[in-house]
């Protein structure tokens, strides 16, 4: 078995399974754990994918993801890799689901089946500890990119996890399964921006950091500005339960 991750929050999720012995690809973007991904080759990035390394490596098994990965690249790898799991998850409780995958995929091997469960149970833990507090409802942008500004729909991962903690993402719109109006762009003009409480600024996939505070803060006068860590907001796999922790102590702070 040679299995080959084009999304980096599964790639480290590969590895807190044990399965990275088995793994001989990565993107440029599957960066934890560091001391494993160093050892693997780079195939590209999530959307760029250098099919003949890919073809080099003659990995088993793919791994997918449709927000992240090009339709037409993962058609063309089907062509010469057996095996292609798609992943989905657009909410926190969806990585019960990609456990699930990975376990049906994957669980022959030694001690996958036991990390799965360990995992599976700190995510059902950490959204009951969410669930059980009431959280008043604020309007949020969750800023993912500048010129221009992008943000999240409201179907999306990271507008799920907000909405957790009562955060409501804006715009107030859904961007559909797959494509660019799951992220849209703001042209910093829009009436509803006078009203938003709270601007976060994620670490990526834009590298926000405290200097642009203030241009965020023009976007959106009335509002508290702050720098989020984006990885543990949206990736999945081992870090959906540490997101989940870290969100409730952000909302924690600010209610």
């Amino acid at each position: 078995m040679r299995i080959l991750s084009l999304v980096p929050s599964i790639s480290e999720l590969l590895v807190a399974l044990g399965l990275a012995p088995r793994m001989v690809g990565r993107t440029g973007f599957c960066i934890h754990p560091a001391e494993v991904m160093v050892r693997l080759p780079k195939v590209g990035g999530t959307k760029d994918v250098n099919l003949d390394k890919v073809r080099r490596l003659a990995p088993t098994h793919l791994i997918v993801n449709m927000d992240e990965n090009r339709k037409e690249t993962v058609d063309a790898l089907r062509d010469f890799i057996p095996h292609v799991l798609v992943t989905h998850p657009n909410a926190p409780e969806d990585n019960l689901q990609l456990l699930a995958q990975l376990t049906d995929a994957f669980g022959h091997c030694p001690g996958v089946r036991d990390k799965a469960g360990v995992l599976a149970q700190d995510l059902q833990a950490a959204l009951g500890e969410l669930r059980s507090l009431s959280w008043p409802g604020q309007r949020v942008l969750y800023l993912i990119w500048r010129e221009p500004w992008m943000t999240v729909a409201r179907d999306t991962y990271i507008a799920r996890m907000l909405a957790e903690v009562g955060w409501q993402t804006w715009p107030a719109v859904a961007g559909g399964e797959v494509g660019a109006a799951r992220y849209p762009a703001l042209d910093g003009t829009e009436s509803w921006l006078g009203d938003v409480q709270r601007v976060l600024l994620s670490s990526e996939p834009y590298a926000f950091d405290e200097h642009h505070i203030e241009e965020a803060q023009a976007l959106c006068p009335g509002a508290k500005v702050q720098c989020v860590d984006g990885e543990l907001l949206s990736w999945y796999g081992p870090r959906a339960a540490q997101g989940l922790r870290y969100l409730r102590e952000l909302a924690l702070d600010l209610r």
